[in-house]
């Protein structure tokens, strides 16, 4: 079973780094945004009517909703001031060290010195990724504003899962919410570009709708077979992919820093899955 966790969310963090993608290409990021979230929503609408509603983890549900929408907001600012390949390893780099923490005095998750080790070895790497092109102060503060949100709905969600009747409820339930309340918010404050967003980038928009519910759905099935603090820091295995996608599709620079600290996050992943 730990095996099997943390096999799904290494291919979590690939999902999640092309989502990112595809909102960091779009022209209005938060239009960008709602159009994924909206998509993953209206896909997993059918399966609304085939799962229970998990009361059991309604104040979860709530909970999530509530940071998922400052995490994205804060997501956007810094994906508007900065390179996806600047902050995009800040925001993920700053969470695994926080949830671990958070899940030990909280969830009474057990963590190993090696776990630890591990956690620490990704956090450094997604950081030093970033260091040698560093954001400006606001696009920082905005990325590592977002990490705080990574690592507090990591934790919400690892409970709400577990409190659920099934992975699958309180998946369904959790994109519907965050689909239809966040993106009807977005699609709202945007207004006209929402709709030139939508003409122009439907087709993105709804793949990268699809690869959220793989890349969320993968890491709340994770979150009921193992512990938060290595499987936190294995999802941030998803900078390997995101330093990559932004090297080959966005045309960004990667210099040797980004290469070093790519490297820490394959040492610590290692260590995390020789654990498995």
């Amino acid at each position: 079973m730990i095996a099997t966790a943390s096999l799904l969310m290494v291919a979590s963090g690939a999902a999640h780094a092309v989502v990112n993608a595809v909102v960091k290409s779009g022209g209005d990021k938060m239009s960008s945004r709602a159009l994924v979230d909206g998509s993953s929503a209206l896909l997993v609408l059918p399966l609304a009517f085939l799962v229970p509603f998990p009361a059991t983890a309604l104040s979860f549900l709530i909970g999530s909703f509530v940071v998922h929408t400052v995490y994205l907001i804060c997501l956007v600012k810094a994906f508007e001031g900065a390179d996806m390949s600047a902050v995009y390893p800040i925001m993920r780099g700053s969470a695994p060290v926080i949830a671990a923490t958070a899940a030990v005095l909280w969830l009474r998750d057990p963590i190993s010195v090696p776990v630890a080790l591990g956690a620490v070895l990704v956090s450094l790497g997604t950081l030093a990724v970033a260091w040698w092109n560093r954001p400006s102060l606001r696009a920082l503060g905005w990325a590592l504003a977002t990490g705080f949100c990574v690592a507090a709905y990591t934790v919400i969600d690892a409970k709400g899962v577990r409190a659920a009747p099934s992975a699958l409820s309180y998946m369904v339930w959790v994109f519907i919410l965050l689909g239809f309340g966040i993106g009807a918010m977005f699609a709202l404050w945007r207004g006209p570009r929402f709709l030139a967003e939508v003409r122009e980038q439907w087709k993105p928009g709804l793949f990268a709708g699809a690869m959220s519910l793989v890349t969320y759905g993968l890491a709340l099935y994770a979150y009921r077979l193992g512990d938060v603090p290595r499987l936190a820091a294995l999802r941030e295995t998803s900078i390997l992919f995101g330093v990559l996608i932004a090297w080959l599709f966005l045309k960004e620079r990667i210099g040797k820093a980004r290469l070093i600290g790519a490297g820490l996050i394959a040492a610590g992943a290692a260590v995390l899955l020789g654990m498995a």
